[in-house]
């Protein structure tokens, strides 16, 4: 009985890392920026409050960063995909 022998993981590179852990930190922060908007408004926290200070940070970050995050994402899955593939094709 022969049984195929599972091809070895391919490594995890540095690029992969910065992928990973930037997507999360961004889709974090946006979350995080999301829900300190909602409670300021909730506060009493006028429109034109939100327009001094780091409120306008606070209030472009989800906009920007989640985009920025899937994206992240989806170009890891993508590079996971091709290099499984190869490492398959070589075994």
């Amino acid at each position: 009985m022969s049984t195929r022998q599972p091809a070895p993981e391919p490594e995890i590179r540095g690029i992969d890392r910065f992928l990973t852990f930037g997507a999360l930190a961004l889709a974090a922060l946006s979350v995080i920026c999301f829900f300190a908007i909602i409670i300021g408004t909730a506060v009493g926290m006028k429109q034109a409050d939100f327009t001094h200070g780091l409120w306008p940070v606070v209030g472009q970050f989800p906009f920007w960063g989640l985009p920025i995050a899937f994206l992240m994402i989806i170009v890891l899955l993508v590079m996971s995909f091709v290099r499984r593939g190869r490492a398959a094709r070589r075994s």
